[in-house]
């Protein structure tokens, strides 16, 4: 048990080393110079979305890159949607509607939209952008900016979440602290390996010649986390690619109460940690319940460090994600609690094949 305690220790604060280096070099698109040569199809997956979709079409149409052409793919609304984005195209040449008569077998609605807007999209980038981001600024000029610097095939972003209730309090924060304080964001843009690849779906921008090539969402049809594996799989290619966190350019309200958020974040938190429950598991109980042995088994000086370390993990993760460090702190065991449940009913869905996304089965 002394011999656990002190790897709890060392555990600790590898995360909190990785975090302080996310925190400092994961920034979200830096102030490259903007060329606006690159014309960028932005490309919108859409499912009942009549609260979202006036945000987004606004959000993209006051952007100041220009160059862009919007096409959104309607996976059989029946809300408002189609309605809304009508009328904007009556405003706006530069926006198109797909439709989707049925979903093919084999696919999932997600997957088989964004396939099916590439199909139609003429741009030399491809951004996909789900309904519910909000963007100012200029974050698709810097985008690609970034890209041409760097050479990469694929940029993702997390977005900057906008955290408002206490349900989303004690839920939403989970997501980057797996990510942040296990992952060194850097390393996905400078070392090669497969294992240091992470994306999210919200805001992927593709360069056109390499996704046309490759079709990564045909080849991830299936796959409920089609993101992370794209990510991955581009790495196994050789090819470039960048993970970055959002800032007050690109937010996103992902969910607005516990429910959702539950059910939304056990759809893929085991894909954070390779598809291993085991890993998930050890994890949970190491960030959980790992102080037990801690301060059992070491004397007071480890205690301390220990609980240095933990604090500062969560301070690093809140400051790099910009999120509000004291809420973070002060609700530390629900979002433990949370979390917890997200990985027990991760493990409950993929038993009993239990998902659900939006009205419809995903698995």
């Amino acid at each position: 048990m002394i011999l656990l305690a002190y790897i709890i220790i060392a555990f600790t604060l590898i995360q909190m080393l990785v975090s302080f280096l996310n925190m400092i070099t994961a920034a979200s698109l830096p102030k490259v110079k903007t060329s606006y040569s690159a014309f960028v199809s932005v490309l919108v997956p859409v499912r009942n979305e009549e609260k979202n979709i006036r945000n987004i079409l606004n959000d993209l149409l006051d952007q100041d890159y220009k160059n862009i052409e919007i096409l959104i793919f309607d996976d059989q609304s029946d809300d408002r949607t189609v309605e809304i984005i009508k009328e904007y195209m009556e405003k706006d040449t530069r926006i198109q509607l797909l439709h989707s008569d049925f979903l093919p077998v084999g696919w999932l609605g997600k997957n088989h939209a964004c396939h099916s807007l590439s199909k139609k999209a003429k741009g030399d980038y491809l951004l996909f952008i789900d309904a519910d981001v909000r963007l100012s600024g200029n974050p698709i000029g810097k985008a690609v900016a970034f890209s041409k610097k760097y050479n990469l095939s694929l940029i993702s972003v997390f977005p900057k979440q906008i955290i408002l209730t206490a349900g989303e309090k004690i839920t939403v924060p989970n997501m980057n602290y797996i990510l942040v304080s296990l992952l060194p964001l850097i390393f996905v843009r400078k070392l090669r390996f497969p294992s240091m690849a992470a994306a999210n779906g919200q805001f992927m921008l593709f360069r056109a010649n390499e996704y046309n090539s490759i079709e990564p969402h045909q080849l991830m049809r299936n796959n409920k986390v089609e993101d992370i594996l794209i990510a991955r799989y581009y790495k196994k290619k050789r090819l470039r690619i960048a993970c970055l966190l959002g800032n007050t350019e690109i937010v996103c309200r992902m969910y607005s109460n516990f429910k959702d958020a539950t059910e939304g974040f056990s759809k893929n938190v085991i894909e954070f940690f390779g598809n291993s429950f085991i890993s998930a598991l050890i994890f949970w109980l190491v960030t959980t319940l790992g102080f037990i042995p801690v301060f059992l088994y070491l004397p007071l000086k480890f205690q301390i460090l220990y609980i240095i370390f933990y604090v500062m993990t969560r301070v690093f993760v809140s400051v790099a994600s910009r999120q509000n460090i004291f809420y973070n702190l002060i609700f530390v065991i629900p979002l433990q609690v949370s979390l917890g449940i997200f990985i027990y009913k991760a493990f409950i869905n993929k038993f009993f094949r239990k998902y659900q996304w939006k009205g419809r089965s995903i698995t």
